[in-house]
């Protein structure tokens, strides 16, 4: 193997690795706007649960055991 094959096999392994790299950053950005839409979401849960609690909600209290 010459020394032109090895450099040609380094530059497409390299170019392969970009593909992967770019090909991983588009799935990192998709599951960064999932969560981000998770944390709002629990966010309003949270909310809307302190304003039931705090205003009781018109349901009876569960005794405690």
């Amino acid at each position: 193997m010459g020394v032109t094959d090895k450099v040609w096999d380094a530059l497409t392994t390299v170019i392969k690795m970009n593909d992967k790299v770019v090909l991983l950053a588009s799935t990192v950005k998709e599951q960064q706007a999932k969560i981000e839409g998770l944390t709002e979401r629990v966010i309003r849960l949270e909310a809307t649960l302190e304003l039931l609690m705090r205003t009781g909600g018109g349901m009876k209290k569960l005794p405690r055991s």
